[in-house]
């Protein structure tokens, strides 16, 4: 490691000093530091204090302007008054209100049935990871089947139905403590002719293909329309579910998500993220016949259903109650709130790209909509069209360290080389990334090593 990149990560500590002995506290009772492996940067993590619009503050009194937004999940931004004045009112009336039947399940269940065009019914958990693992289930109980086929570079979550083949090298395993391997089966994103085949392989005991419409984690790359129309055709010939986990982009892209976008329409589709509406949420929803599965008064004996939801906050009405007005506002807001979105995202790719260039940097910007990610390819003129062309072909470390703590010492926080725009981000804001980001990347290039060192 040269001067120069020891000095970025210096500068960093010098202005950081409240949340590097929080950091150092947190080794001690939680393990690495953190509670999900990604919130961790070196030489430590940014402790956050308070958030409000497009920013947040951190424990040293540092700004940032954030384009994490959330795990992408906060599309209004930070603490949007639309959903505090529904949720102050709510709190009067208690917290810990599960257990019991409530209102606003009801209400928000029909308006997601009203707005994601594969929903009819719709169960409620409390995580993105919760719902996906019960959608595993619902699948194997629905078709009798019991192997999964994944995207490579495809994340739904902890669960462990589905941690195969996450981050590269695919073929190691992402965990110990995982089930025995053979049930999950994984295949390359964007590769028509290897999904149909792997799906008539596996026909018979083929229970459900999983997919990411855009692969998050594996770069923001969206689904070619050859590659959704052969998954959709060959799992409908050989009876097995198509299940999209819409977590990211569901309420994101657009009201109905990507399958609206793409015309594409699955059989089980997972949710979460934005529908709660900055509060802890999962949902797994399908046709009414592919959700009597679950329905005890369909199925009264438990070897004959499927067990999807539980929990004793499953159904907070909290989280309904706040589900409710993000996707009200977003209903009677979606004219000018997803067109404005599709702009600053389109805009926000081509600057990167632009930026990066004038400096002499090879940057490639993915991503749809809202969302985009910066990658550090090797060579020119590559296509990434998978996680796999992300993981093999780019600077994955170049992206996650060097240009997140630079920017970080700019005061912007983005994850993964990007993240997601919000309505609270205003043109004043994106102008403020982009002469950082020129900054970050002179700097960048400034400290390169010289041709053979």
């Amino acid at each position: 490691m040269n001067k120069l990149i020891k000095d970025y990560l210096k500068f960093y500590g010098g202005r950081t000093l409240g949340s590097a002995i929080l950091f150092s506290r947190a080794e001690k009772v939680i393990p690495g530091g953190v509670c999900h492996n990604i919130r961790y940067h070196p030489p430590y993590p940014c402790y956050l204090e308070r958030a409000q619009g497009s920013r947040f503050w951190d424990v040293d009194g540092n700004e940032y302007l954030d384009f994490w937004m959330g795990h992408y999940a906060n599309i209004l931004g930070h603490s949007p008054q639309v959903v505090i004045a529904r949720l102050q009112d709510a709190l009067s009336r208690g917290t810990l209100l599960s257990g019991i039947v409530n209102p606003w399940e009801v209400e928000l269940a029909e308006l997601i049935c009203d707005l994601v065009p594969s929903a009819e019914a719709v169960r409620f958990c409390c995580s993105g990871t919760e719902a996906a693992g019960y959608a595993a289930r619902l699948s194997r109980a629905y078709t009798g089947r019991s192997r999964i086929i994944k995207i490579e570079g495809g994340w739904h979550g902890a669960c462990s139905e589905l941690l195969y083949a996450v981050k590269w090298p695919y073929d190691k395993p992402e965990s110990v403590g995982l089930p025995a391997a053979g049930q999950c089966i994984s295949i390359p994103f964007n590769d028509p002719e290897a999904a149909a085949h792997a799906i008539r392989t596996h026909a018979q005991k083929l229970a459900a293909v999983f997919m990411e419409p855009v692969v998050g984690v594996g770069g923001f790359v969206p689904a070619e329309p050859e590659f959704l129309h052969i998954v959709r055709e060959e799992t409908a010939k050989v009876g097995a579910l198509l299940v999209f986990d819409e977590i990211i982009t569901g309420f994101r892209l657009g009201l109905g998500g990507a399958q609206k976008l793409w015309g594409v329409f699955p059989d089980v589709t997972v949710l979460g993220k934005v529908l709660g509406g900055g509060l802890p949420i999962g949902a797994v929803s399908a046709s009414s016949r592919i959700m009597q599965t679950c329905n005890p008064f369909v199925h009264p004996e438990k070897w004959e259903r499927a067990a999807v939801g539980g929990g004793t906050f499953s159904g907070l009405p909290l989280n309904m109650i706040a589900g409710i007005a993000m996707l009200r506002y977003l209903k009677e807001n979606q004219g000018w709130i997803y067109p404005r979105l599709e702009e600053a995202g389109k805009r926000m790719r081509e600057r990167i790209e632009e930026t990066a260039a004038a400096q002499g940097i090879l940057a490639k910007c993915t991503g749809i909509g809202s969302l985009f990610m910066t990658h550090f390819p090797f060579q020119a003129g590559l296509n990434l069209r998978s996680p796999y062309d992300v993981w093999v072909q780019t600077q994955v470390p170049k992206r996650e360290v060097e240009l997140k703590v630079r920017l970080l010492n700019k005061g912007i926080y983005v994850m993964h080389g990007g993240g997601a725009i919000s309505i609270q981000h205003t043109q004043d804001d994106l102008e403020f990334f982009y002469r950082k980001l020129e900054e970050v990347f002179q700097e960048m290039q400034a400290a390169a090593p010289e041709p053979g060192q």
